[in-house]
């Protein structure tokens, strides 16, 4: 399998480096034009480009570690050209029409979209869940304040005083709670997506002093029963607003592609 990975952030430089020391062959970089000629000078090992079209034409796995905006860009053109794509972006297909362009993409081009798990679990449970007649499901996402900094949160709290009780910022969808934390909700995108939908979904998003982790809670009932599943994880280092499961969630990903005996 040769590999290109979108974006050189926490996450993109994470999965990047684990990947290489398990021995795939990383081959290139996909990074925003202005930033090309920066990313070329710091790894030279790397093919690096700014569009799809300047791949190398052996890439046959794409690993979006970019964001929403990236995955619009260059999802479709992926897609077309016949390469899989695994997206950490998954909250990106709340967008009606960005999730149809991508599927039209696939078929056209025979190549597949994987949706890694990221920072939440359970989703084979909530999968399996989907089976039988799901009734419910609510996501509650809690994290420090400093984690919702460069979100709507900001402007509804003030993230550096806050203190005491924990404040809830949004009640909603998992469609709007992804369309507008584009850097925060992608565990409600992968929730409402294993399950009952974007539309269906309920969300509630919290800033709280009293916590250091990300803590995500789902709940669930329907025909096969409830549960109540929750995680507490570690933010990146580099970046507060992503999650070490987060990147782990992709390596993982890569190496059940090749395994012969596999979940």
């Amino acid at each position: 399998m040769r590999i290109g990975i979108i974006g050189t952030g926490a996450i993109g430089g994470y999965v990047r480096d684990a990947l290489k020391s398990r021995g795939f062959a990383v081959r290139a970089l996909l990074v925003l034009p202005e930033l090309l000629e920066e990313t070329a000078g710091e790894f030279p090992d790397f093919v690096c480009v700014s569009s799809v079209p300047d791949l190398p034409d052996d890439i046959d796995h794409m690993i979006d570690c970019a964001g929403h905006l990236a995955l619009r860009i260059h999802g479709p053109g992926i897609l077309r050209r016949g390469c899989d794509l695994t997206t950490v972006s998954v909250g990106g297909l709340a967008d009606a029409a960005l999730y149809s362009d991508l599927d039209r993409a696939a078929a056209e081009g025979n190549a597949k979209l994987y949706l890694v798990s990221g920072a939440i679990g359970a989703l084979d449970c909530l999968r399996a869940a989907g089976a039988g007649n799901l009734r419910s499901v609510t996501y509650t996402g809690r994290k420090p304040p400093k984690s919702w900094k460069g979100s709507p949160a900001a402007e509804k709290l003030d993230l550096d005083r806050l203190a005491g009780d924990a404040q809830v910022h949004f009640e909603g969808t998992a469609r709007a709670a992804a369309t507008h934390y584009p850097a925060n909700a992608n565990v409600a995108a992968a929730v409402a997506l294993a399950g009952i939908g974007f539309d269906e979904t309920q969300v509630r998003l919290i800033a709280d002093p009293n916590v250091d982790q990300n803590i995500h809670k789902v709940v669930a009932t329907g025909d096969f029963g409830q549960f109540s599943f929750e995680i507490k994880g570690n933010a990146m280092p580099e970046n507060p607003k992503s999650s070490a499961l987060a990147a782990m969630s992709v390596v993982s990903r890569l190496e059940q592609e090749t395994r012969r005996i596999r979940f």
